[in-house]
Parts: C-alpha cells; sequence; structure tokens
C-alpha cells in the first residue's frame, strides 16, 4: 500500500496534463500491483503450462482488468466506498472463495499430484469451460477489486478530463504485458512440470497462498466488526 500511495503522489504532483504522463502513470500504478502471485495469476500459468486456450485466458484478464479499472476511474471505487455493507459482503464472499480454493489446491497436492499431467485420456474442457473457471477466480477474488476498481481506479480518477482515459489505456498495457509475459513462462516450463512432483509443488504453493490471503481477508473483517 505505501508503494501505491508513493506512486500515487509521484503522478498526481506532477504535469497531469501531458498524454505520455498519464499512459506511464497508468502502466505504472497497474505493473506494481498485478506483478504478483495471486489465484487468477497461478491459474493462467497452470493452462500455460498445460498448453490450453492460452490465449483465450490472456483475453479475459487483459479486458476483465480493464474494464474493471475503467469501472474504478468513473466512479465504482467512491460507490463501494459509500456502501460498506456491499464491501462486507463482498469481501465475506471473497474470503470463503479463497480459502475454498486453497483446500482444493491441497487436496490435488496431497492426494492427486498427477492430475496436471491427465490432460489426456479424459474429456479436456472447452475454452468456455477454462474462461467460466477463470471468470470465477476474476470476480470472486477481493483482490482484485481493491486493486481495480479501488487503488488504480482511485489513482486515475484524479487525472483531469480525458486524460483519465489516457490512464487506463496504460494499465490495460500494463496488465497486457504481464499475462504475456505469464503465458511465455508458461511455455517455457512445460518440460519443468512434465514431473508430478513439479505439480505437486505447485498446487501446495497455491494452497498455502489462497489460505493466506483468506486468513488476511477474514482478519479485515473482524478488525471491522
Amino acid at each position: 500500500m505505501r508503494r501505491v500511495l508513493t506512486i500515487d503522489r509521484m503522478w498526481t504532483d506532477s504535469s497531469s496534463s501531458s498524454l505520455s504522463a498519464s499512459w506511464l502513470a497508468g502502466f505504472t500504478v497497474c505493473l506494481s500491483l498485478i506483478v504478483s502471485i495471486g489465484a487468477q495469476n497461478l491459474y493462467v500459468l497452470r493452462q500455460a503450462v498445460q498448453g490450453r486456450h492460452v490465449q483465450a485466458c490472456v483475453l479475459w484478464c487483459v479486458l476483465s482488468d480493464a474494464v474493471l479499472i475503467g469501472l474504478g476511474v468513473a466512479g465504482m471505487a467512491q460507490l463501494l466506498g459509500d456502501s460498506p455493507v456491499l464491501a462486507h459482503y463482498l469481501t465475506l464472499g471473497g474470503a470463503v472463495f479463497l480459502f475454498a480454493y486453497g483446500a482444493f489446491a491441497w487436496n490435488r497436492a496431497l492426494f492427486a499430484p498427477q492430475a496436471g499431467l491427465q490432460v489426456s485420456g479424459r474429456a479436456e474442457r472447452g475454452v468456455m469451460g477454462v474462461l467460466g473457471a477463470l471468470a470465477v477466480i476474476t470476480l470472486l477474488n477481493p483482490h482484485v477489486y481493491l486493486d481495480t476498481l479501488v487503488l488504480i481506479g482511485s489513482i486515475g480518477a484524479r487525472q483531469d478530463g480525458g486524460l483519465k482515459w489516457v490512464f487506463v489505456a496504460g494499465a490495460t498495457c500494463a496488465s497486457l504485458l504481464w499475462f504475456v509475459l505469464l503465458a511465455v513462462a508458461g511455455r517455457q516450463l512445460q518440460g519443468v512440470f512434465a514431473n508430478p512432483r513439479a505439480w505437486r509443488w505447485l498446487d501446495a504453493l497455491t494452497g498455502t497462498m489462497m489460505f493466506a490471503l483468506a486468513w488476511w481477508v477474514a482478519s479485515g473483517l473482524a478488525g471491522a466488526d
């Protein structure tokens, strides 16, 4: 949070009348927040390693980021701030989702270490099934809203006039760069994940991260009460 506030102060104090400054502000703020290990990123990485509908996953992630950031810039961040009940239930649902996602990941790590390798020999999910799961992971994760609607959106809303949308364009470019790099990394790691043990470690890491995030979100609810 401190890093975001520093970037925010740096760009709002500078000349925001410049197109390049607004674009670079959006790019920098967005990239500083999305480069992390989270549910969405790990799902995209998993699909890239398996080589399954990767382009569709990247397109969904970039478009969803663009839409959510745009909504934040247009005023959704203010709406969430003025509606504590909505924010409470959104956060509660996110904590439950994160815990459940972590439990499924640990189940794979402990009892189904070859689940990542079992692409052939059973019905493979089509693109709509893969995108449906990704949509659930994206839209039920409170961190997505915190990053896009609240933090990035509120910073972008301070840009002057039409420069708000230049800011959104810069943030969208950062999202595109990150997810393309993630897809390329997944392709390069296909050899590593030919070993079931690598999937076990990835699922264990995923589960641990999701449990930690669920605890963090739930502790925030307890503090608010």
